[in-house]
């Protein structure tokens, strides 16, 4: 019987699962078949094991001054050393860089995915093991939508415009570094009531297409 294939899913709230509720916060997270991991998990079967890093409001390298555990590139090294050997690390990050007191560029959001990219890539060995580095889906986060709170408002300023923009630029990175990619704006918006989060079909949508193209970068049939 050969070896199940090892995912590691890196995000904020979007893969935690956070069930998204008007009055912002705060809220509880879909269960583990609801999450798009959990689909995504259930699409593949079980010749694959996933496994969870998602944390809501990380960022790709930026600290956040609200709190310290939110850099992202700050704790994927350890993630990566402790859950070796890896087969592929999807990452889906980028929302939270567009927070209003970051003040980032759509490039620069991207230039934070990129470091983690990197980090992947350079992920080899881990900690006394001769594991190999593993691949790398880059997954560019969907739009925000229109959002009724108000603290969401200002927390998110600017942030429609630059999250509208990530596709091309996440697309371009992995373009650059040659791995694989997938924008999920083609396959869903974040419908969730909030305007940041996902709802339970997006969730399943967003599962679905994840799985379809990790199966087609094993090459499985």
């Amino acid at each position: 019987m050969s070896e199940k294939k090892s995912i590691l899913c890196f995000g904020d709230s979007l893969t935690w699962g956070w069930i998204p509720v008007l009055e912002g916060a705060p809220t509880y997270r879909y269960s583990y078949k609801q999450r798009w991991t959990g689909v995504m998990a259930g699409q593949l079967g079980d010749g694959y094991h996933i496994i969870e890093e998602g944390l809501s409001a990380r960022t790709t390298m930026l600290d956040d001054p609200t709190d310290p555990r939110l850099n992202g590139s700050a704790y994927l090294p350890s993630a990566l050393a402790s859950h070796l050997p890896l087969d592929l690390v999807i990452l889906m990050l980028g929302t939270n860089d567009t927070k209003s007191f970051f003040h980032r560029t759509p490039y620069e959001v991207a230039l934070g995915m990129s470091k983690l990219v990197g980090q992947v890539l350079t992920s080899a060995g881990g900690v006394g093991t001769p594991y190999p580095a593993p691949k790398v889906l880059v997954v560019a986060p969907p739009p925000l939508t229109p959002m009724p709170h108000p603290y969401f408002q200002g927390m998110f300023g600017g942030g429609h415009e630059k999250t509208g923009q990530l596709g091309q630029q996440y697309k371009d990175l992995a373009d650059f570094m040659k791995v694989d990619f997938l924008n999920a704006g083609d396959f869903i918006t974040a419908d969730g009531c909030d305007g940041i989060h996902f709802t339970e079909e997006n969730n399943s949508v967003l599962g679905r297409a994840i799985a379809a193209k990790v199966t087609d970068i094993f090459g499985d049939a």
